[in-house]
Order: structure tokens, then C-alpha cells, then sequence
């Protein structure tokens, strides 16, 4: 079992940044991560999944360029870092652990554990 626990939302305005926070009970090590947004009335999209360890992020194409990915083992933890935000990255923020194998990365039923989620709002 693993719990996964967010924070770092809040309220920024159009081109600000935010960082996100996602905190494990357990490393997962040697597995994969990933993080997810869901705006009101739409569907979980992901934003980007990596390998906890060694490992090159990969990016939604709406992210990409703007978000980055990293992990602190030290601490359990990932980060997300929102750069140049826009009003439509507003969404709650997930961070996800552990998919099923062989399930496509976009896919929301693939992942074991979520977090609660953190909400971002961003402001024109």
C-alpha cells in the first residue's frame, strides 16, 4: 500500500508559477509515477508519468516546455513545477503510483494509488 498525499496548490495568476508537492508512505522505487489533472466537467488527463530513479520524464504536450518533473528520495517526495501557467491549466492536480503493466500511461483506471489532489486556479 502506498499513500500519496498532495499540496502546493493555490490561486496564481496567468505566466506565475506554482510547485507541487506529493508526498509517498513508501518510495516506490523501481516504479513508475505520474501526475494527472481534472478540470470541472472533464475527464483525468495526465500530465506527465516517470520512473522513480533513474529516468527521463514524459510530458503531455500541453505541459511540455512549461511543467518539470522531479524526485527527492531523501524526502519521498515528487514535484511538479508549474512555470508559465495559463487559465487553462486551472484543474485539481493528482499524483498517481504503481500501473498496471501493460495499461497505456494516459489511462486513469491503470494506476493503483492516488492522492487526494491539490486544486490549482489560474487568473487572466
Amino acid at each position: 500500500q502506498v499513500q500519496l498525499v498532495e499540496s502546493g496548490g493555490g490561486s496564481a495568476q496567468a505566466g506565475g508559477s506554482l510547485r507541487l508537492s506529493c508526498v509517498a508512505s513508501v518510495w516506490p522505487a523501481g516504479k513508475y509515477m505520474g501526475w494527472f489533472r481534472q478540470a470541472p466537467g472533464k475527464e483525468r488527463e495526465e500530465v506527465a508519468h516517470f520512473f522513480i530513479g533513474i529516468g527521463t520524464p514524459s510530458y503531455s504536450d500541453s505541459v511540455r516546455g512549461r511543467f518539470t518533473v522531479s524526485q527527492d528520495k531523501a524526502k519521498n517526495t515528487v514535484y511538479l513545477q508549474m512555470n508559465s501557467l495559463k487559465p487553462e491549466d486551472t484543474s485539481m492536480y493528482y499524483c498517481a503510483a504503481e500501473k498496471k503493466f501493460g495499461a497505456p500511461w494516459y489511462n486513469a483506471g491503470a494506476w493503483n494509488y492516488w492522492g487526494q489532489g491539490t486544486l490549482v486556479t489560474v487568473t487572466s
